[in-house]
Formats: C-alpha cells, structure tokens, sequence
C-alpha cells in the first residue's frame, strides 16, 4: 500500500528570513494525523534568506540530517564542530544527552534551500557525535546510493536507527529499483523534479508511505532528486 502526502497539503510558515514546509507536525503546525512514519519524525524544507539563520538552540535524543540543495549552510555546535554544508553533503547530528547548535545561511546574497530531517533514535542517552560526508552527483545518477545507515555501510555516514537513507538523481527515463524486506517500510520524498514511484508520478514537495509492499521502483520524469528511507 502506498499513500501519498501531496506538497500542497503540507504545513507552511512563512517568517520573512525562513520560508517552511512542514511534512509533518513541526512547531505551530500540528495535525493528529501527520506526527511522522515509523521513526521519521520531520522533514522540513527549509528556504533560509541570505545572512540569516537559526540562532543556537538545543536538541536531546534525536537523529538530525541536513540535506542542502541548493546554496550552503553553515554549522556551529556545542561539541566545537564548525562546517559548510553543500548540495552533495550530508550531515549527521546525533544529539543524544544532549547539544546545542546553530545553523547559519553561508551566504551574503543568495538564499539557502535545504531539508531539515529528524529520526527517532534506537537508543535513548548517547553520547552527541557528529558526521559530514560529501556525496557527488556521479555516484547518484539513475541509481539509490546509500548516504546514512546504522553500520556506515558503504562509505554512508553512520546513524543511530534503525533506518537506510538513499539518495538518488534521475533524468527522464532513467530508473532504480529497491527490494524491501518482509517488514520493513519506506518513505519516498521527492526533492526536486518530478518522478513515477510505483506507478504514481510525484512532484518536488511530494512524499509516499510505502507499507505491505516488497519493492520500490523509481523512474525520472523531469530531473528528480530523490530521497528514500528504508525503515523499520
């Protein structure tokens, strides 16, 4: 079974120097039926102007991803961490018992587009870590390359849940397919682009939850970018 979550019926807060869609429930934006699936809790695509940014702000028992696609974003924490983040980057923040951070547009002129993505962690009370790695476009192209998993299979940057993340780019016409495990489920969110998962063609903003199902076939319709979570 596969259920759609159209771009259109998701939260938005507009606050002049951040623009955000909510996927699910997410700070003044809650509805009952949208708190997340399985143990992906947000996915907010965030338009943050130039020279702004989150001011420093702290986070407990949780899995943080930033995934830029466009601009750079620049991050500060609590553990001594600094670092820009760039289209093909992906951060991972483990913010465990706790830590503190901020998060900055790297820029003086133009705008930073990114998703913002929190993940339940397997295990409550672990030490913060964090984790960047740099993905190129090659290594995506028509293919679900795996960027995060729990044992950094890979060359994937190593998350503390039970969660596969694969990221993949498509042009018309090209196409991957991912078996999924006897109970296992999926999340498919469309970054960029239009894409046909499973049948159901998805533009920039979509999501679908895939449960009960044994494979996933994603094929490009107008230069998708594409994320996916196997999960739990």
């Amino acid at each position: 079974m596969m259920t759609i979550r159209p771009a259109d019926k998701r939260g938005h807060a507009n606050h002049g120097w951040l623009d955000s869609h909510h996927t699910f429930s997410f700070a003044d934006y809650h509805d009952p039926a949208q708190m997340g699936f399985r143990s992906l809790r947000v996915i907010n695509e965030d338009r943050v102007a130039a020279s702004q940014g989150f001011g420093r702000h702290p986070h407990k028992d949780m899995e943080i991803i930033s995934y830029v696609l466009d601009g750079a974003l620049s991050h500060s924490d609590s553990m001594g961490t600094g670092s820009v983040i760039k289209p093909g980057d992906v951060q991972r923040m483990s913010a465990g018992t706790g830590v503190a951070h901020s998060e900055q547009n790297a820029s003086q002129s133009d705008a930073v587009h990114f998703l913002q993505i929190w993940i339940m962690p397997g295990e409550r009370g672990i030490a913060p870590s964090y984790e960047q790695k740099t993905f190129v476009d090659a290594e995506k192209r028509g293919r679900l390359r795996v960027v995060a998993s729990p044992d950094g299979r890979d060359g994937s940057v190593t998350i503390h849940a039970d969660v596969v993340l694969r990221a993949g780019l498509f042009d018309k016409g090209e196409a991957a397919d991912l078996t999924l495990a006897d109970g296992r489920h999926a999340w498919v969110q469309v970054a960029r682009g239009s894409a046909r998962v499973n049948g159901q063609e998805l533009k920039a903003g979509d999501g679908a939850a895939l449960s009960n199902e044994t494979a996933l076939h994603v094929e490009g319709l107008e230069k998708a970018a594409v994320l996916v979570f196997d999960l739990a």
